[in-house]
């Protein structure tokens, strides 16, 4: 499974635009009309056919025989994946240097789709990944934990915590005077299960096993462990849900804490919008608008960045410095050499996203922030203070 580490290096693979010819395939499983599912491999077909059709119109006198080759490689793929339903595939590949990387995606990718260019296609998988954390899946009662990954809603179990209490004696003694001693004892063993749990979550949470943390429990059980968690764990959870962690079956842990995590996600998605937008943003901790999002990302100054789902501007890219600019000039500003033109600067911000790791959110339909052109950031630190830093240096 696909995960930001491989959308960075991805990112920082440069081509040259004259003599490299970069191939993005994303499939995405239909349900087809009859048994045949024909339907996919035509469409791949029809897909790889234009692909060739625009390398020959480009550069009818280049030779394409690599590429034909990679085009070819993407038609049998896409011939092998039909009835597939329960994965999307991502391919990049380079036939000069001799690139080919696959990956199985969940099946939310918006179509099926070929892009061949001088550079990866990866706003599809900024859409799907972006601010998508690991999450880490605790499912507790008083003898058990079992311990899982949930990751773009493909759910992995890990070893858990195995805490058998003591046997119960057949009589409680004398007028019952064993019973007491049992039941202290019983919840005593209840109570260092309870501990090691929250030891054990402690211990992921400093190690990076996950990002954020959702518990199911009986309620009964709820208010002794919260009681147990660390600080840093609280820091990191995002809810608990009602479950039986001995027949609760992986789809309904999937669902549920899918859901809890969802919700929480769509929570501060508004909460960043809105203070990114906030009328009080003139503290300079955030920016709106592409020409300032561009120069805050060339400072190195974003944290968080607020994207528009369908939102697409036109730019141009130095090809010596890398510099982007909102204005469609020839030569670049800083560095005085040419520049490219870019139908969609999302491709270029997310590459420059994913290799500084800049949180990416990409919001859906929200009026504050298509007011102020459908892209924010909110900055690490204050620009002014930024500009003092550079002045001063």
């Amino acid at each position: 499974m696909m995960t930001r580490h491989d959308i960075r290096e991805l990112s920082q693979i440069r081509f040259d635009a004259r003599e490299d010819c970069a191939f993005s395939f994303y499939f995405q499983p239909q349900t087809p009309h009859d048994k045949s599912h024909r339907e996919e491999s035509i469409l791949a077909k029809d897909l790889v056919r234009q692909a060739l059709r625009e390398m020959k119109e480009k550069s009818p006198q280049k030779p394409n025989g690599g590429a034909a080759a990679i085009l070819e490689r993407i038609l049998d793929l896409a011939g092998n994946l039909h009835g597939n339903r329960t994965h999307a595939k991502a391919v990049f590949a380079c036939a000069r240097r001799n690139f080919w990387r696959e990956f199985d995606l969940p099946p939310c990718l918006s179509r099926t789709q070929l892009f061949v260019g001088g550079h990866f296609l990866l706003r599809p998988l900024a859409e799907l990944l972006g601010a998508q954390p690991r999450l880490g899946v605790a499912l507790v009662d008083r003898q058990r934990a079992r311990l899982f990954d949930l990751r773009l809603e493909e759910l992995t179990e890990h070893e858990g915590v195995l805490h058998r209490l003591p046997r119960r004696r057949r009589s409680d003694g004398f007028a019952g005077y064993d019973a007491g001693h049992a039941d202290r004892r019983v919840a005593d063993e209840t109570l260092h299960h309870f501990k090691q749990v929250a030891d054990r979550l402690k211990e992921q949470a400093e190690n990076g096993v996950w990002d954020k943390l959702v518990i199911g429990c009986h309620e009964n059980c709820w208010t002794e462990m919260e009681s147990h968690l660390h600080p840093y764990v609280k820091q990191r959870f995002l809810g608990h849900f009602t479950a039986d962690a001995n027949s609760a079956t992986p789809e309904q842990i999937r669902r549920k804490a899918w859901r809890i995590f969802q919700d929480s996600l769509e929570e501060r998605r508004s909460a960043l919008v809105k203070e990114a937008v906030s009328p009080s943003r003139g503290n300079g901790h955030s920016v709106t608008g592409l020409r300032r999002v561009l120069r805050s990302l060339e400072l190195g100054q974003v944290q968080t960045l607020l994207i528009g789902e369908n939102y697409s501007a036109r730019a141009v890219e130095c090809t010596f410095c890398g510099h982007l600019d909102s204005h469609l000039v020839r030569y670049c500003p800083l560095c005085g050499h040419a520049t490219r033109e870019l139908e969609d600067v999302c491709d270029a911000i997310i590459a420059t996203a994913a290799r500084r790791d800049i949180e990416l959110l990409w919001v859906k339909d929200n009026p504050e922030l298509d007011r102020v052109g459908n892209v924010a950031a909110l900055l690490r630190y204050r620009g002014s203070e930024h500009a003092t830093r550079r002045a001063a240096s």
